[in-house]
């Protein structure tokens, strides 16, 4: 799994418990069912934290539901039937490949270039599959930590207008970055299912995620479907997430992740000099290019009980045939000098072996 780095600072981990420790005063109540898509107090710290990428939803637009994984299952089951197409990147998240499987659904990946899916590529996709939806993770995606520009999310979004297409955004890493563009939410958001996650930036055992519908009757929509799969998220992990989004421990979680994930970039920068490597300043994985020769399942075997998360390009291809690519985890329980331990034992076994060329 890819996941962010843990934080260790006594202060920071204080205020984390301080939090739980202030919800369980409200144990019993959070012990009752409660509204499928989150109440009002709640809602209104999912828009505080959603302005953090600039957007202004209305309440009724917000959906708290219980991770984006649920979520993208919840929407599929509305949107599409067996055999229908849905647009994604060549290279994506393994988490819909799953999804698209299980519904019987068709994956046509888009080429990208550096800037993400081509715009051409895209409208002539359109064109011959009449798609249901598009999926995008245009933030730091995962596993190549490509960010779309701005100027490509405009030209995309000029592309979904003219096709009316849904866009599924699936924004699991746009708060991390300190920078990120504006959400395509804000470019066509009567056409986008905006799906801000929380187990990236503050904890995947939080299984929440706050998605803006494209509108208050979609939202409604989204709701039905939670309802039948999974009846509400869970109240519990939405009174830790409120909390902490109300006295900023959120925040404090974040900044964390920012600048733990830049100093393990760093390293990797140090101990993988000479390799070809994808991977932005506040990302907490790289994608890395196998030297000529070099076999990912080779590497995976050599790799085995040091801890550093390897998943190779096989989970992410959505057509054709995998390159040897692999995506490296730098974050989750391993701590500073055990990764760097791990990043300098695979770059020997990728140099010893003649890889290097």
């Amino acid at each position: 799994m890819n996941m962010p780095p843990e934080p260790q600072d006594p202060d920071l981990l204080a205020r984390m418990q301080d939090g739980l420790q202030t919800v369980s005063a409200n144990l019993i109540s959070l012990l009752r069912y409660q509204s499928t898509t989150g109440g009002e107090q709640d809602k209104a710290a999912a828009s505080s934290w959603l302005s953090k990428r600039g957007m202004v939803p209305s309440l009724e637009r917000i959906a708290i539901t219980p991770g984006a994984h649920a979520t993208m299952t919840a929407l599929l089951s509305t949107m599409t039937r067996p055999g229908d197409v849905i647009l994604c990147e060549a290279i994506t998240y393994p988490g819909l490949r799953a999804i698209a499987a299980r519904m019987g659904l068709q994956l046509v990946g888009i080429p990208m270039d550096d800037c993400g899916i081509t715009p051409d590529a895209l409208d002539a996709a359109i064109h011959l599959h009449q798609p249901k939806a598009l999926y995008l993770n245009p933030t730091v995606q995962n596993p190549t930590t490509l960010t779309i520009p701005r100027e490509r999310r405009m030209e995309i979004a000029e592309i979904l207008l003219r096709h009316r297409l849904s866009l599924i955004e699936d924004d699991a890493y746009g708060f991390i970055p300190a920078a990120a563009p504006v959400p395509f939410a804000t470019l066509a958001p009567d056409l986008t299912w905006h799906i801000g996650g929380l187990a990236k930036c503050l904890g995947a055992g939080l299984r929440l995620a706050y998605t803006v519908a494209p509108n208050a009757r979609a939202a409604y929509s989204l709701a039905q479907a939670l309802r039948a799969s999974a009846v509400m998220p869970s109240p519990i992990c939405m009174a830790l997430a409120t909390r902490w989004i109300e006295d900023g421990t959120a925040d404090a979680i974040r900044h964390f992740v920012r600048t733990e994930s830049a100093v393990r970039q760093k390293m990797v920068a140090d101990t993988l000099r000479g390799f070809e490597i994808k991977g932005e300043p506040e990302a907490f994985n790289i994608w890395l290019k196998l030297p000529k020769g070099a076999s990912r399942a080779e590497l995976m075997g050599r790799m085995a009980g040091r801890h550093v998360g390897l998943m190779p390009s096989d989970a992410f291809t959505v057509m054709g045939t995998p390159d040897e690519h692999v995506r490296v985890c730098l974050g989750g329980v391993i701590q500073r000098e055990e990764l760097r331990a791990g990043l300098l034992f695979m770059a020997n076994s990728l140099s010893d072996t003649g890889w290097m060329g």
